[in-house]
């Protein structure tokens, strides 16, 4: 008969036995659970793309100026006698803004005037000289020789009195240049002298500037100038060039009144590659002033085009890849060009109505996985994009 000690010890060595048989057992199980679960397709996500017609908006830094911006400088030298307008001030074409010193030139004046009745006497007197020796030559006391002579000098003194006038409004210009008048209606500007203060000829003395409407300029590349230029000829007409657009102030404000694209620069910047469109906006309110900063958005039309979301793409280099589903689950990698962005998408073209791209997780695929997709609407993905910003 065993004693318990016997018995325990065979009892463990059966139990040790036993488990030795079920580990393989129980580990060839796991390996065939892991195996199918490692086989098993992924749920992944993924969107049907369509061809939408989209408005794209595209903002431009702009160069904003008046529609008139003159400099107003000093003819002639002297001393600031007068100032009538203050910096600021609104002023009519004509109006005087600054008076000079003008002694000398009075002087001048006044100078050339005595010369100019010096000439007419002088042409009088041999006028009076001509008539007379008309009357002896007719009355053959005297021969025409010396009527000739006289004749000669009265067209002498004639072209003196021409001579005296000429320096005479010469004079009285430079006068009138000592007061200083606006030349169109405006704005002064800065005025940097005051009362008393010696300015040289071409000194400027301020500006002013015309803001009743403003010019923004703004320059495109080449592709996008192409682009315009083939919309503009396919419209068949000229209204094209005059489309309304948008300006957004410096503070992201959009300003109230809409301009029109009228023109543009003959030639591309060497170096950008880019050329200027001109663009004019009313300013009845004098809110835009000559220098302002801002920006132009155009809005372009765009059809057939597809969004893809760029949650959805990644890149390499200058190349962006998304994958494409097949009819068979299959996912392939496939790269493209993006046209522009477009919010939290890119616009692209290139693929095929109903052609199925991963939405989401990209991460857990590489090309040639096979996929179980969960369809996500092109409303959910929208929707999802937007309310995550």
């Amino acid at each position: 008969m065993l004693s318990n000690h016997q018995l325990f010890t065979k009892r463990s060595l059966w139990a040790i036995l036993l488990l030795a048989m079920y580990l393989p057992l129980v580990g060839c199980n796991d390996g065939k659970t892991r195996e199918l679960k490692r086989n098993k397709p992924l749920d992944i996500p993924i969107m049907k793309l369509t061809t939408k017609n989209i408005e794209v908006p595209q903002t431009y830094v702009c160069d904003i100026q008046a529609v008139q911006f003159v400099e107003v400088r000093a003819k002639v030298e002297g001393f600031v006698d007068e100032i009538y307008v203050d910096e600021g001030a609104y002023v009519k074409k004509g109006q005087a803004l600054f008076k000079l010193s003008s002694a000398e030139l009075q002087e001048l004046v006044n100078s050339n005037k005595a010369r100019l009745m010096q000439a007419k006497a002088e042409s009088q007197a041999a006028k009076l000289e001509v008539e007379r020796l008309q009357t002896l030559v007719d009355k053959k006391i005297i021969t025409s020789s010396e009527l000739e002579l006289a004749q000669a000098k009265l067209n002498m003194a004639k072209s003196g009195i021409m001579q005296a006038e000429s320096m005479l409004n010469n004079a009285q210009t430079g006068l009138s240049y000592t007061t200083i008048k606006a030349p169109f209606d405006g704005i002064v500007d800065r005025i940097p002298f005051k009362t008393g203060s010696l300015v040289t000829t071409g000194e400027l003395m301020t500006h002013i500037t015309d803001i009743s409407e403003i010019f923004a300029y703004y320059k495109v590349n080449e592709n996008e100038y192409l682009r315009f230029m083939r919309e503009k000829m396919n419209s068949q007409g000229e209204e094209e060039i005059e489309r309304e657009l948008t300006l957004i102030l410096s503070d992201g404000q959009k300003y109230p009144y809409k301009g029109k694209l009228e023109t543009m620069e003959a030639d591309f910047e060497r170096g950008t590659g880019s050329i200027a469109f001109r663009v004019r906006f009313p300013n009845p309110d004098g809110l835009i002033k000559h220098g302002a900063s801002g920006k132009i958005e155009t809005i372009s039309e765009m059809d057939s085009v597809f969004l893809i979301p760029q949650k959805s793409c990644f890149e390499i280099q200058d190349y962006t890849y998304v994958y494409v589903m097949d009819k068979d689950n299959k996912v392939q990698v496939r790269s493209f060009r993006p046209i522009k962005r477009f919010g939290l998408f890119y616009v692209a073209e290139g693929f095929k109505e109903g052609d199925s791209i991963i939405y989401d997780g990209i991460q857990q695929v590489k090309d040639g996985s096979t996929i179980n997709p969960v369809a996500v609407s092109e409303k959910e993905a929208y929707d999802t994009l937007y309310n995550s910003l």
